[in-house]
């Protein structure tokens, strides 16, 4: 029994952080029957609860067993919970009328919240009448916000949840006001405000506090003309637009030492569109009446409301509305009392009331839940963007951004945020089923999703937002004392948030149709010439089509253009993410196929090869590099072949099979970089080397061997060519080599004319403070000298020691001889063995695949 008391606090505890539905239809079944498929995203405290609807008006049908996903989780979450998680779930409900109907659900408990919101309730509206402007039944808004936001005490910020109809309509959102329906306090939190219209929530002030504040608010569409739902049995419904917002004056009660005399207070008139207020003493000096409810007590406010559902069956109820600054105890007092503040200058406002219709009462088309948590932290430093809280950069998508989708094809979505005093941690997401997020080592978040056949003319919502943090962030910040007055934090560590930004996604057909096969060294992708819309080979080119194996003309025919290229060249760009490297090239149109530089972009095919990094190491990513030929204008074509030497007599270079090459630490490399070209008034210049894991210039973790035509590493030393097209130097084999697998040598090249002082070939070593006159040179003399090309060869390994195994297996041997020589024999083992280690020879890791 003591036992099952104690359980008794875990079973109830308070986690529920809010919940989205959303719903669109589907067709009818051959028995006439309509098919209605609904997403409902909830997020508690833990992945494995979700909601479960009951039929609360009309027939609601039945419903197959929905789908479960997560979307995202974080424990970056709120002091009395260790994390939240959202969910979708999607299921397709079965319904034998058109008629509307309810579905509900509720239960207990919100998350310890400040504004006294305890049990959840969540309501959805759903009417399938034939429209007579679309000739369908109505779909629901689309909408969409992040399940939990947080923000500095002392920085105003504006979210504006994603809200798109798909069928044209005007969609705006209140705070719920059908109490046990749609809300549990059915009020507006203090120091928010709430614009129905934009559906856009600003808060302007309050307090930290370790509770959240719990949003209970409801979207709604309405039609912008009149129209007629027509039902399958015969009857109809007519619906009208939502009537203008009636203006209403803000009862303001102010304070200051010159006006403590006065017996009335001042009010404020204002228009809640107007920019502009202006003041007048009041004609009476008693506010409008206000009622208690029935039901239960609240503090009262200076208005009286009466508000009334948007079902049929309910009748008006009335209810009194909070202000601001109002707690949730019981009071009595009087209808006709006026409060006069004199003590201290306030100010209490309240523009959007929960129970005041800011409309006429016009029923809406569907009406939706948005329920979401937000947190007050503490202040900060500095509320500009971009200092402690984090502020997004290219390539983020604006709010509100519209982005086109296909069928069957991967979405990228690129998120970047910067900020001086804070680290970036994380990125939140909400978003459709099967959505993704990795970050990639450029510090960007990239956000995945493929849109399957089923979501073909959906449109679907992500929200996303940055966090940082600074000091010891998550543990110190969700450790910190408040004081509750002030509301100061102890520590000065935090978590910090960008803004919300939301984005839609328009899900259309497959227009073209590609095929990607990804080898071991090599990606291929494969382009009906049928869904390009008359574009060929000729039209089309590779990021960096100068490598004569980058030429689309090569592989395709008269079907298919086809590009077949080694995964580091035409200027496939790397990233990788903790478990993946990704290779992303593309396919861009060009005006004349004589040009070199893509001026207009017609089209843009993007695609990529994604390889574990975890996975065995294969043959093809061991093999000797092949010579690179390049075609550019005013050289022709030309090779660049980059082979290894035993020594520096560069007699016979490496036979290509004994690849990869292996080498002691310290030990000597002799590498020769040669240019053969039909011109012969021409020289070579390396402008950089590097060495790298991976053999793509573009991969950012890379030991500098030569930088802007300087040595860096001190061991380089450069031998004399036997010609100006060639390029011999050494270096000794460093702990780079050995901190991977294998590695691969990278230099950047190019050929310049011979004897002319101003190529980038006749200056030589660069600092960085010069380079930028080379540049200008580049552009300025063009056809004097070619552009960079990238050149590689590889692998390279350092050569792996088994004296220690050795050493092993003499000890296994010592220690069957008798105890005490086993220890004496461990010990020197030990010392032996450490001695070995601590020359640093090759270090077994896991293998990669490139």
């Amino acid at each position: 029994m003591l036992q099952t008391l104690l359980l008794l606090p875990l079973v109830s505890a308070s986690h529920h952080f809010g919940g989205t539905v959303g719903f669109s239809y589907k067709g009818t079944n051959p028995d006439g029957s309509f098919k209605v498929s609904f997403r409902n995203k909830a997020t508690y405290d833990g992945c494995q609860y979700t909601h479960y609807w009951s039929c609360s008006r009309g027939n609601c049908g039945s419903t197959n067993e929905g789908q479960k996903t997560v979307i995202d989780s974080s424990s970056n979450a709120p002091i009395y919970n260790s994390q939240w998680c959202e969910t979708e779930t999607v299921e397709t409900r079965t319904v034998g009328s058109d008629k509307p109907f309810e579905l509900s659900d509720q239960s207990c408990c919100w998350v310890a919240t400040r504004n006294g919101v305890n049990n959840w309730r969540l309501n959805t509206l759903v009417d399938l009448g034939r429209r007579s402007d679309t000739g369908k039944p109505n779909n629901s808004p689309d909408t969409g916000v992040l399940p939990f936001m947080r923000v500095p005490e002392n920085c105003p910020r504006s979210y504006k949840p994603m809200a798109f109809d798909p069928d044209g309509d005007r969609v705006r959102c209140r705070y719920g006001n059908y109490n046990d329906r749609e809300c549990d306090r059915c009020d507006q939190p203090s120091g928010f405000h709430l614009d129905e219209d934009s559906c856009t929530l600003h808060y302007q002030q309050g307090s930290a506090d370790p509770r959240v504040y719990g949003f209970e608010m409801v979207v709604e569409d309405y039609s912008r003309q009149h129209i007629d739902l027509f039902y399958s049995d015969g009857s109809k419904a007519h619906k009208h637009p939502l009537l203008a917002r009636r203006k209403r004056s803000v009862w303001v009660e102010i304070s200051t030492p010159s006006l403590q005399n006065q017996s009335e207070p001042i009010t404020l008139l204002q228009s809640p569109t107007s920019a502009a207020s202006r003041w007048m003493w009041p004609t009476s000096t008693t506010p409008p009446p206000t009622t208690r409810p029935t039901t239960r007590p609240t503090t009262t406010s200076p208005t009286t409301t009466t508000t009334q559902t948007t079902s049929p069956t309910t009748r008006p109820t009335t209810q009194t509305t909070t202000s601001p600054t109002t707690t949730t105890r019981p009071t009595t007092t009087s209808p006709t009392t006026t409060t006069t503040q004199t003590t201290r200058s306030t100010t209490r406002q309240s523009t959007t009331t929960a129970g005041t219709p800011p409309y006429t009462n016009t029923p809406p088309l569907s009406k939706l839940p948005l329920q979401f948590s937000l947190l007050v932290d503490p202040a900060v430093p500095s509320c500009e963007e971009g200092v402690y809280l984090p502020t997004f950069v290219h390539p983020t998508p604006e709010d509100g951004a519209r982005i086109k989708a296909e069928v069957n094809k991967e979405v990228e979505i690129k998120v970047k945020a910067e900020a001086t005093h804070s680290v970036m941690q994380d990125l939140i997401m909400s978003g459709p089923s099967n959505i993704s997020m990795h970050r990639s080592t450029h510090n960007e978040f990239v956000i995945r999703w493929t849109p399957m056949a089923d979501d073909l003319g959906e449109h679907y919502p992500i929200c996303f937002a940055v966090e940082s943090a600074t000091g010891s962030a998550i543990s110190s910040f969700q450790t910190a004392s408040y004081n509750h007055v002030h509301a100061t934090p102890v520590s000065q560590s935090g978590i910090y948030q960008t803004e919300m930004r939301c984005v839609l996604v328009d899900v259309g057909k497959e227009q073209i149709k590609a095929n990607v096969v990804c080898g071991e060294s090599s990606m291929r992708v494969e382009i009906p010439k049928d869904s390009l819309n008359g574009l060929s080979e000729d039209h089309l080119e590779l990021s960096d089509p100068t490598n004569t194996v980058c030429s689309l003309t090569t592989h395709s025919n008269s079907s298919h253009v086809i590009a077949d290229f080694p995964l580091n060249a035409c200027g496939t760009q790397i990233e990788e993410d903790d478990d993946n490297l990704f290779f992303n090239n593309e396919f861009t149109t060009v005006d004349d196929p004589s040009q070199l530089i893509t001026r207009k972009h017609l089209m843009e095919i993007s695609f990529y090869c994604q390889y574990a990094k975890k996975s065995n190491m294969t043959v093809g990513f061991t093999a000797h590099r092949k010579n690179v030929t390049v075609w550019e204008r005013g050289f022709g074509t030309f090779t660049y072949q980059f082979e290894f030497y035993p020594d520096s007599q560069y007699q016979a270079m490496i036979d290509p099979n004994s690849y990869p090459l292996e080498y002691e630490l310290g030990s000597k490399i002799y590498m020769e970089i040669e240019a053969s070209s039909s011109l012969n008034n021409t020289e070579m210049f390396v402008e950089s080397c590097r060495a790298s894991p991976y053999d793509n210039p573009n991969y950012h973790s890379t030991y500098a061997i030569i930088d802007n035509g300087c040595t860096v590493d001190p061991t380089v030393q450069i031998h004399p060519p036997s010609n100006q097209k060639q390029f011999r130097f050494s270096v000794e084999a460093f702990k780079f080599i050995g901190l991977h697998d294998q590695v691969y040598i990278s230099c950047s090249v190019m050929v310049c004319e011979a004897g002319n002082p101003n190529t980038r070939c006749s200056q030589g070593c660069m600092n960085s403070s010069s380079s930028n006159h080379h540049h200008h040179i580049h552009k300025r003399e063009a056809t004097v000298q070619s552009r960079p090309h990238f050149i590689s060869q590889g692998p390279l390994r350092l050569h792996s020691d088994n004296s220690a195994s050795a050493i092993n297996l003499n000890l296994n041997l010592v220690f069957i001889a008798g105890c005490l020589l086993a220890t004496v024999g461990m010990i020197c083992g030990v010392v032996v063995f450490k001695t070995k280690m601590s020359k640093v020879r090759y270090q077994p890791l896991p293998t990669y695949e490139n």
